[in-house]
């Protein structure tokens, strides 16, 4: 009579337990323990923001001396209406405080092209209206040398 090929007292296999297929041990990061971890979507809104920042805080010292610029996911509540959409930024004067929408200016603004040069200058342009619309400028009069060659 022919044998099962199953033992008589089966242990249940645990799944998802670290991805150790076929004995090869626990899969490491996509970087290597000796490599500096990925740059995320997340880390290059941050960074684009603050140099941006740190360049028009040079050129206005006085009038962006003591705003608050923060960066947020997105904003609390969706404003829904004829001629509203969801915000990019949020100014308030009052407060001296600019928060910058990731989601929303990363997603809703449309580039030509989908490379790391666009979204920067897609961010760019967003910092650069927010901090005009908080200084009561026109975008273009607040770094006038920086589109010099355009």
């Amino acid at each position: 009579m022919p044998r099962s090929r199953r033992s008589a007292s089966p242990e249940p296999t645990v799944r998802g337990r670290g991805r150790d297929r076929h004995g090869r041990g626990i899969r490491s990061s996509a970087t290597g323990p000796y490599l500096p971890p990925l740059r995320t979507r997340i880390d290059l809104f941050d960074m684009t923001v603050a140099s941006t920042v740190e360049y028009l805080r040079g050129v206005w010292p006085e009038e962006l001396a003591d705003v608050t610029f923060l960066t947020a996911a997105g904003p609390a509540a969706v404003l829904t209406g004829v001629d509203v959409g969801v915000e990019r930024w949020n100014v308030s004067a009052l407060d001296r405080r600019i928060v910058f929408y990731r989601l929303p200016i990363q997603r809703l603004s449309r580039a030509h092209l989908n490379d790391e040069m666009n979204q920067r200058m897609v961010i760019e342009s967003c910092v650069f209206r927010g901090i005009a619309e908080l200084l009561g400028k026109d975008p273009w009069d607040i770094a006038p040398d920086r589109f010099r060659r355009f």
